[in-house]
């Protein structure tokens, strides 16, 4: 399974490393659900491994595939601290984002403030986080949908973004739907109208995670870094493709 968080929960491709059946693309609204459904192998896009403290540019993976990126690195933004992560669950947004701004400049260096960005996924964050245990991250595994596509194109990154301006960009998708046809998934499947509450974004970052976490049943994947640290409840600290 390749899965996206996204508005109305967990987009999920799953598909037969065989190939024997067609890609499925399925909505969970929890990510319990689709743990349910036993999948060899989940590829998310979403930080698993919360370090206590943060340094210089982010959690290790994320410092150690921007270069890759090229002008897409500005997708993988820095994840702080577990404090922050948690810090204000219980308050209303306003209050709770300067909760984790503050746990953050604590345990940053150096000293760093939470993007809006990476604060709005903090729910899904602590959602996965909850579920996962040491023995759970040994299949369900952290990537980045714009590293897999770079990984899976030989090095290069996509040319185009996703989306402009906050609204889905063609010519982008249509590039990253003809490298996904190329490695096995249709454009009927990545051109067709995701479920109610998911983009045409999300729909291509599962499939491509899809891809990851097939290459991870194989043993062909490759982890940055390569060997993983761990946090402070042993989970580990790596993105995937």
């Amino acid at each position: 399974a390749g899965v996206d968080g996204c508005p109305a929960g967990w987009l999920a491709c799953l598909i037969d490393p065989t190939g024997s059946r067609p890609p499925e693309i399925r909505l969970f609204p929890r990510f319990a659900g689709l743990l349910a459904e036993s999948p060899a192998i989940v590829a998310v896009d979403m930080p698993i491994g919360l370090p206590d403290r943060i340094g210089p540019g982010g959690r290790g993976p994320e410092r150690l595939v921007r270069p890759m990126l090229g002008e897409r690195q500005s997708s993988v933004f820095s994840i702080p601290s577990r404090p922050a992560v948690y810090a204000g669950e219980s308050l209303d947004e306003p209050a709770a984002y300067a909760a984790a701004c503050a746990a953050a400049l604590a345990t940053s260096d150096p000293p760093k403030k939470v993007s809006k960005q990476g604060f709005h996924l903090f729910p899904k964050i602590r959602e996965l986080d909850r579920l996962l245990t040491p023995d759970l991250a040994a299949f369900v595994v952290e990537s980045h949908p714009e590293v897999a596509f770079t990984v899976l194109n030989g090095g290069r990154p996509m040319t185009l973004p996703k989306k402009v301006k906050n609204r889905p960009n063609s010519p982008g998708l249509d590039e990253r739907r003809d490298l996904l046809a190329r490695l096995g998934i249709p454009r009927e499947i990545t051109a067709a109208r995701p479920p109610r509450g998911a983009g045409p974004d999300d729909l291509l970052d599962a499939c491509v995670l899809a891809l990851v976490a097939a290459r991870v049943w194989r043993g062909e994947a490759v982890s940055f870094p390569e060997v993983p640290a761990r946090d402070a409840r042993g989970l580990p600290i790596a993105i995937t493709a």
